[in-house]
């Protein structure tokens, strides 16, 4: 039993696979949460440029 678990310890095939699946998952779950923090903020400065808007004053463009 101990031997198998020296030979599993040291076992070096397909540790390059799991490296890409660790480094995709780990690409993903940062793309979630950039895009769960661009919607939050994106709705956030729309409410606040809208209030914005509806407070300004329209003037008339004269032109000499």
């Amino acid at each position: 039993m101990i031997k198998f678990f020296k030979k599993f310890a040291f076992n070096t095939e397909g540790a390059i696979t799991v490296d890409w699946v660790v480094l995709t998952a780990a690409v993903v779950g940062l793309g979630f949460g950039v895009v769960g923090m661009l919607l939050s903020g994106n709705s956030a400065l729309g409410q606040k440029l809208s209030e914005s808007m509806q407070d300004a004053k329209v003037q008339e463009l004269v032109l000499h």
